[in-house]
């Protein structure tokens, strides 16, 4: 179970594990805002309730232009596990611009790829194949992706990432 922290400006700062978030609000450091239906963890005296989105005590400050950092599994989930070529399943990522020709680990010049899509390419660029990109690759946007440790969100999550895009 994974658990949604935010911070006393009820912004969106990471997932962690829901010992992690018990171990908070036991040492008065979070609340609990809301549950995981109807589940409980028990120690041999109480019960607690298995929080899923807890809110720190004390405000922490996210920078507004901190960069989202580049990985595989964030270009695959930016752009939906599907190839930017043929729009198959894609489960590679592939340099637009090659790094033979000086491509670099930019979220500009990343795009999942298949793995048919990305042999034939090799080490050509998408004009020399006649190919083009479904879409402009750009580094993703928003508080959801400034979250540390979410890869996939809980429904009861979604309440606050909502209102963490609409402030």
């Amino acid at each position: 179970m994974r658990t949604l922290v935010l911070n006393a400006g009820y912004e969106p700062l990471a997932v962690v594990s829901f010992k992690r978030a018990l171990i908070l609000v036991l040492n008065n450091k979070a609340t609990i805002l809301a549950g995981a239906a109807n589940q409980a963890v028990h120690s041999s005296s109480r019960e607690y309730a298995l929080p899923s989105v807890i809110l720190l005590s004390r405000y922490v400050r996210i920078p507004g232009t901190r960069l989202i950092p580049v990985s595989r599994r964030g270009v695959l989930r930016r752009d939906n596990h599907r190839c930017a070529y043929c729009s198959r399943s894609a489960n590679t990522v592939d340099h637009v611009q090659p790094k033979s020709r000086g491509g670099r680990d930019t979220w500009e010049n990343l795009v999942a790829c298949c793995l048919k899509c990305n042999n034939v390419k090799g080490d050509k660029t998408p004009a020399e194949m006649g190919w083009q990109l479904n879409f402009t690759p750009r580094m993703p946007q928003g508080t959801t992706w400034m979250v540390r440790g979410a890869e996939r969100f809980e429904p009861e999550w979604n309440p606050y990432l909502a209102f963490a895009q609409a402030a």
